[in-house]
């Protein structure tokens, strides 16, 4: 049986591990504190620091933990029991970040790194240290957009009321539902790929304006919009992350990535997305 370790059972996570279930995966998740956290069925949930047996037991591993001042966490406990295990595929989940500012322009599967800030450069670092595995396994390094999903969408903020319609004209984000990025992954897992560092861009069909996500919310909602603020104005109250959210630019493909693992995005817009999340949270009675 292929065996999957995730390393993080959060957002990401945890729908990458509930796909990998259902597809036939024997799954393991760690957690800094796996009794605090429920684990989906058949998903067995160890603590971070309790991982030695199940990474000599993996036949694929995932790390979906951010790096930290000190480097990725997973590497800086576990980079010596990884290299001299068995496993046959290695992901890492880092961001469409490490392409810093585009001013508007397209990056690609292919175009080179730019990073412009601390928490970016620390996500290169962390894709080259993944890498390092490439001669053993094979590594696929997965670039995500904005996530976004059930209980993470735009619907949230306008319910608590901190939504804001923020105007930049001519700034667009990319974004990858939250079942895209399992989509995505499990099929990375189950393609077996030769040994090698592959690159796969997680981003959705079309770069939108926040401001426009913001209005398609709140009509799908019923509700009024919020007013918009052009962005010399909100910049003042922003805080480092949001100044930092604001500073890049940049339209992210993914033609290639969807070529090459053989899917398309269940959500290729934020329409669909939006819409989708409400009905799951209707069913739900969430909504």
């Amino acid at each position: 049986m292929s065996r999957l370790l995730v390393f993080g059972f959060g957002y990401s996570g945890r729908a990458v591990a509930r796909a990998a279930r259902e597809a036939g995966f024997d799954v393991t998740v760690t957690s800094r504190e796996p009794a605090a956290r429920k684990a989906e069925d058949g998903v067995q949930k160890i603590h971070f620091e309790d991982a030695e047996e199940a990474i000599a037991e993996a036949t694929h591993i995932l790390a979906t933990a951010a790096p930290g001042e000190r480097g990725d966490p997973v590497l800086a406990r576990y980079g010596a029991q990884i290299a001299v295990g068995t496993a046959v595929w290695m992901g890492y989940l880092s961001t469409t970040g490490v392409y810093g500012n585009r001013d508007g322009g397209w990056v690609d599967e292919e175009s080179a790194p730019a990073p412009q800030s601390p928490r970016a450069q620390r996500r290169v670092e962390a894709e080259l240290a993944w890498a390092e595995f490439g001669g053993q396994a094979a590594v696929d390094i997965f670039r995500l957009a904005g996530i976004y999903g059930p209980g993470r969408s735009m619907f949230d903020d306008l319910r608590e009321g901190s939504a804001r319609r923020v105007v930049k004209p001519g700034h667009l984000f990319g974004r990858i539902h939250r079942d895209d990025i399992a989509l995505g992954v499990l099929a990375a897992m189950q393609r077996n790929a030769p040994v090698g560092v592959q690159k796969f861009n997680f981003s959705d069909d079309e770069p939108a304006a926040s401001a426009d996500v913001v209005v398609e919310a709140a009509q799908l909602l019923g509700v009024t919009p919020p007013e918009p603020v052009a962005y010399e104005d909100a910049a003042p109250k922003m805080s480092a992350m949001g100044l930092s959210f604001w500073s890049e630019n940049r339209k992210v493909a993914s033609a290639k990535t969807k070529a090459a693992l053989g899917i398309a995005w269940k959500y290729p817009t934020y329409r669909e997305g939006l819409r989708a999340i409400l009905a799951e949270e209707r069913e739900q009675g969430l909504a």
